[in-house]
């Protein structure tokens, strides 16, 4: 009886183990951040957030509605739900009092949604233009302007973009391979190559600026952009993801666009942007970000059109 009860234990301990190795890192933190402020509620009112119950799940809900998101309230309540599961505890996220709670917020505060700004053609030329006529050491001017043409030229995401590695490149005559080895539609690793050609204007070729970077860094192995140390001295520490937001709302200040709307995503998004713009077909910018469904990017196809099919457009005046 007690070497029963012993091998389920094991096999309870497993299975949260299980569940904890099903998200990234940084997704298990952000969860974590996410119910330590529905903890600081439940404190302050006397009530129990482990377990709890949908009852006051609700009410934290509507105390959110008052000053956050639709998204925000939705992505609590998916925290909320999945610390549970990872301590064992079942908490019921479907349950009325929460949904229909959930609709009359919508309801009432509507949940149109604003996004952080795409970084276009024009912004992205204007910030190459400026770190080239900075006075300061070509090792950070390179290594800055690979960081956004990489970004953009990829529709990398921030913790992709700093991801890459050395050995995840290959360089083709067509221009470069870069294998992407996780991300955050890619928890169990099976991987993403993505192409970059190499484009008729060197001077904001992503291919071009990364052979330059490779070349003067002397990187031959591990992480490909890189946190300096004492000024211009590179180190082997692989730059943060917070690192690639300062970098570019910095650059955005320098060039004169207010930084406040823009962020890491802005180089993703402006290339999804920009490719619609152009004509590319959603499958195809699909193929170079790793969205796995098609929502998001029929998002950005239709604002990237919503001039070129306006209605408008056929009326003279």
């Amino acid at each position: 009886m007690n070497e029963l009860v012993t091998n389920l234990k094991k096999l309870h301990e497993d299975t949260l183990n299980n569940l904890k190795l099903s998200k990234s890192n940084n997704t298990l933190r952000a969860y974590k951040s996410d119910f330590k402020d529905f903890g600081e509620f439940c404190a302050k009112h006397g009530l129990s957030s482990m377990p709890t119950e949908p009852k006051i799940v609700s009410l934290y809900l509507t105390h959110l509605s008052t000053s956050s998101k639709m998204s925000t309230l939705r992505r609590r309540l998916v925290s909320i739900g999945v610390v549970h599961k990872l301590k064992g505890h079942y908490l019921d996220t479907k349950h009325p009092v929460i949904i229909e709670n959930l609709m009359g917020i919508k309801r009432k505060k509507g949940s149109i949604q604003t996004g952080k700004k795409p970084l276009l053609i024009n912004h992205l030329k204007k910030i190459i233009n400026v770190i080239d006529e900075q006075k300061i050491e070509k090792i950070k001017k390179l290594r800055n302007r690979t960081l956004i043409l990489i970004g953009f030229g990829g529709g990398f995401r921030r913790t992709e973009l700093i991801s890459i590695d050395y050995e995840d490149l290959d360089f083709v005559e067509e221009g470069v391979k870069i294998t992407l080895r996780r991300s955050k539609t890619d928890q169990f690793g099976e991987g993403l190559v993505k192409g970059l050609p190499y484009f008729t204007n060197e001077k904001y070729c992503p291919v071009t600026s990364l052979k330059n970077w490779i070349n003067l860094s002397q990187i031959k192995t591990g992480p490909i952009f890189r946190r300096f140390a004492k000024g211009a001295i590179l180190t082997g520490h692989r730059l943060t993801d917070q690192s690639v937001v300062l970098i570019i709302k910095n650059y955005l200040k320098l060039v004169g666009i207010e930084s406040q709307n823009y962020s890491g995503h802005s180089l993703r998004s402006g290339f999804a942007t920009v490719a619609a713009e152009s004509g590319a077909d959603e499958r195809s910018i699909m193929a170079m970000t790793g969205h796995k469904t098609t929502q998001m990017v029929r998002r950005y196809i239709k604002e990237a059109n919503i001039f070129k099919n306006n209605a408008l457009n056929k009326i003279k005046l």
